[in-house]
């Protein structure tokens, strides 16, 4: 790369100059226009590169580990420590940990949605018989799955599952009816919810 160097208007003496090596350029604002704007950190050398997101409590970085050609993001401002996501050369994705907050819907007039664009975990306690649709999963050709905990009313309630859903043996469970019972079901599509498969991972847990 040939060598570039950073320049500053001195509107003092109304000339252009170069910023000491030493020097920071400060901006509240940093707009890169054009219509392929490009911002490129590093100049191909074995070192690590990174941004720092300095926070009153936290600082959070985005950098490159160079030895281990990584990607990561992480918490404070050293690459490498404390890494939350990271991702290799191959587009392997890894994360220190995985927290998924449930969604809980509900049911009116006997109809329940799972919006699958919510997460990836339901939680819908029976208050009537009702019907369940599973509504924006992902495009044909990304694979897709979410949990489905059911808590049982103290009356017993039915479910009814959509018509897409491929159950073993073609047959759909028959749901807990125990005040408080607790079930858990999995679903998972590849076709953009065209046909999901349905597996009962436990019944009755309370």
């Amino acid at each position: 790369m040939a060598d570039r160097y950073a320049l500053v208007v001195d509107s003092t003496n109304n000339n252009i100059k170069e910023i000491p090596a030493a020097d920071r350029l400060v901006a509240d604002n940093l707009l890169l226009s054009g219509t392929t704007p490009t911002l490129t950190i590093g100049d191909a050398g074995a070192e690590d590169t990174k941004i720092v997101f300095d926070g009153n409590a936290q600082d959070f970085y985005i950098g490159l580990d160079d030895s281990a050609d990584d990607l990561l993001i992480g918490l404070g401002s050293a690459v490498g420590t404390t890494p939350a996501i990271s991702i290799d050369e191959n587009l392997v994705t890894k994360a220190t940990a995985y927290a998924d907050t449930y969604l809980a819907p509900t049911s009116s007039s006997n109809a329940t949605t799972i919006n699958c664009r919510g997460g990836n975990y339901f939680k819908h306690t029976l208050t009537e018989n009702t019907t369940f649709t599973f509504s924006n999963p992902p495009a044909s050709g990304t694979g897709f799955s979410f949990i489905l905990h059911l808590i049982q009313d103290s009356t017993a309630r039915t479910v009814t599952w959509p018509n897409s859903v491929d159950w073993a043996s073609a047959t759909a469970p028959t749901i807990s009816t125990g005040s408080g019972d607790d079930d858990f079901f999995v679903f998972a599509t590849s076709d953009g919810g065209t046909i999901w498969y349905g597996f009962t991972a436990g019944q009755a847990m309370a």
